[in-house]
């Protein structure tokens, strides 16, 4: 693990895995995709363990994809496709986690942090919570099936109200929409009571309940592969590259000239 991913795993069956890089409001490095995948890999081969908690320290999720790393796949946009990818690495195998992936969401949730909430089973979302997916602010496009999976869940219109405007919306308006379970003055105390109910039901058939909720997920790959490639033409595109350039000179950026 990196400093910033911690994994612990408790004697109550649970496995808490910890996104803790505050000072970035706990945006996600290379290095941090690759350090949740192997606490993926471990809490998935360890019997002991039979649910798996994900949150964010410090009052926020995640503030999403470090710019700095997606600045890199820019300048080598194709890797982004590549199966050595951390990014597809991770995302691919928390999709396929066998075990239940429980979600404590306080403060922001941005990109990213939105889109593996619904790779989940269950959110919880603080009072506190703002999600917001501004990838067309970035020059981007979603990513990961979030193209699929949230106008399915919340509907088209609310999908492209999210999507294509970018504005940040609450935990209330993501419950209504099906994204979280519950809204909760403490999110991560709710969704650590549900781990434990969770992890005292029998381990066999609570497997086997997951994969036959998510039998339709089988369909993703195809969805994922377009959007990866639409991503990676959009990262070596001007808009991105404004976008960048904008984010790192600390003003927002002019997309007049484009077509």
């Amino acid at each position: 693990m990196t400093d910033y991913i911690e994994a612990s795993f408790l004697k109550n069956h649970v496995c808490e895995v910890v996104i803790n890089r505050p000072a970035k409001k706990n945006a996600i490095n290379l290095a941090m995709y690759e350090a949740l995948l192997e606490a993926l890999k471990q809490a998935e081969a360890d019997n002991d363990i039979r649910v798996l908690l994900l949150y964010g320290a410090e009052g926020n999720f995640t503030a999403g994809n470090d710019l700095a790393d997606l600045a890199s796949f820019a300048a080598d946009p194709g890797s982004i496709l590549s199966p050595n990818n951390p990014v597809v690495r991770f995302m691919r195998a928390l999709d396929r986690f066998p075990k239940p992936v429980v979600a404590a969401v306080e403060g922001v949730a941005v990109g990213i942090g939105v889109t593996l909430l619904l790779h989940c089973d269950l959110v919880y979302a603080a009072n506190s919570a703002r999600l917001s997916m501004p990838f067309i602010d970035l020059g981007l496009c979603p990513e990961y099936a979030s193209s699929v999976l949230i106008p399915r869940l919340a509907g088209y219109p609310k999908a492209a109200e999210w999507m294509m405007l970018g504005d940040a919306f609450g935990g209330a308006e993501a419950q209504s929409a099906g994204l979280v379970n519950r809204v909760c003055n403490d999110a991560l105390a709710t969704a650590r009571q549900q781990c434990e109910r969770l992890a005292q039901k029998p381990p066999a058939a609570l497997r086997a309940t997951k994969r036959l909720l998510r039998q339709s997920h089988g369909e993703l790959d195809g969805p994922m592969q377009r959007e990866l490639t639409e991503f990676g033409a959009a990262l070596k595109g001007p808009e991105f590259g404004e976008a960048l350039k904008a984010f790192f000179e600390k003003r927002p950026p002019d997309f007049s000239e484009f077509s």
